[in-house]
């Protein structure tokens, strides 16, 4: 487990969003950020029915995983969330430590800018302020820093077999998402709800 955010390697986050859901082999729940983490997930399956895609929703990635894994007891879900997204909702690392749900895993994907705003530097980047410190502040005990790929699939294994809730916070490089998702949540909803009553 990495406990600083000093010396860590800077990843892409297409390829590691890839690699999860490639990985993903029980119907996992994967809940997509607004904007790149949202293009990045579309881009790693869009026809894959337990994805749920956000369209304009900044900030609710892990408050609608939470949901989820509360209202789906028996099913891994993952957040997809960036750190401009993670800073509007602070809150609710408190919620999801308090309630402890076995089954979530939030994916932070830090690169220091509110990329889909113009670049602006978060406080990850003007100030030092370390989220995977404020998670486990919060009461999620299992909160670390991926330090490379190799330890980013370590730690997924570990938040597949373990009980949650778990933080895995990942450095990236700023380059932009590679998609676009359609412009359809209606779609998005009816699809996620007909895997969603899918047993595990």
């Amino acid at each position: 487990m990495t406990d600083t955010t000093d010396n860590l390697h800077v990843m892409n986050r297409a390829a590691l969003t890839k690699r999860l859901v490639a990985g993903l082999k029980n119907r996992e729940a994967v809940i997509g950020g607004i904007g790149n983490s949202n293009w990045d997930l579309w881009g790693s399956g869009k026809e894959r029915g337990e994805n749920f895609y956000m369209l304009g929703s900044m900030g609710l990635t892990a408050p609608i995983a939470f949901g989820v894994a509360i209202a789906q007891p028996n099913r891994h879900v993952f957040a997809l969330e960036g750190d401009g997204s993670l800073l509007m909702q602070l809150g609710c690392l408190s919620t999801i430590a308090a309630q402890k749900p076995k089954n979530l895993t939030i994916v932070l994907w830090d690169n220091g800018i509110y990329q889909i705003t113009g670049g602006q530097g978060t406080p990850a980047k003007t100030a030092g302020t370390d989220l995977v410190g404020i998670a486990r502040a919060s009461g999620i005990t299992s909160a670390a820093w991926a330090a490379d790929e190799a330890e980013f699939d370590a730690l997924v294994a570990k938040a597949l077999a373990t009980d949650g809730p778990h933080v895995i916070g990942v450095k990236i490089d700023s380059e932009p998402g590679r998609n676009q998702t359609d412009r359809d949540p209606i779609r998005f909803r009816e699809s996620f709800m007909r895997a969603m009553a899918q047993s595990v």
